[in-house]
């Protein structure tokens, strides 16, 4: 007999919680990677590293969301893993219990919106993607340079594209496949 997905989640939640930390971290390294900062522009400021980091969520989350219930699950597992490790940073730069909450709700809204955005771009065209990655990644600089929209656009759809073709056990066991910033016009 086989279980319903959600019960067999809840007893191997270890192991999907541990799955969703990994993946997690895979993806957060990626955002952490120097290119968009040092050679695109992207703030290297404190919203500038969240707004990389919901780059890569959203790639990824969008790969998860191809993959049904399972996905689903998963997807949920690495929110709730990005926003513990956001609930830690934040303690550790001394922001008091009372502000926790409110931060972290911030941010989680300002993830679903990015989510949403950058969706809406690459399903929509190039010209809205372009907005989205301007508005947000750029934090609406209006000094944004142009080839540097169009690389990180790029991007977004390389990655988008491999993590389409890479299925969710592999990118638990060898992490998501992002597309090589330096490979791109």
């Amino acid at each position: 007999m086989k279980l319903p997905q959600s019960l067999a989640r809840w007893f191997a939640g270890g192991r999907a919680r541990g799955e969703a930390e990994a993946l997690y971290a895979a993806l957060a390294a990626q955002a952490r990677r120097p290119e968009p900062f040092s050679e695109l522009g992207v703030p290297d400021s404190l919203d500038g590293r969240f707004d990389a980091l919901c780059l890569h969520m959203f790639l990824v989350v969008r790969r998860l969301a191809r993959d049904g219930e399972r996905g689903a699950g998963l997807a949920q597992d690495l929110y709730d893993s990005m926003f513990a490790d956001m609930d830690r940073t934040l303690r550790e730069m001394g922001v008091g219990d009372l502000g926790i909450g409110k931060r972290v709700t911030q941010m989680a809204e300002g993830l679903m919106g990015r989510i949403k955005a950058y969706g809406d771009g690459l399903d929509a065209g190039q010209d809205q993607l372009l907005a989205a990655i301007g508005r947000n990644l750029f934090a609406g600089a209006a000094a944004a340079d142009p080839r540097a929209l169009a690389r990180v656009a790029s991007y977004l759809r390389a990655s988008d594209a491999a993590l389409a073709a890479q299925d969710v056990g592999s990118m638990l066991a060898e992490g998501p496949r992002f597309a090589d910033w330096g490979a791109l016009p």
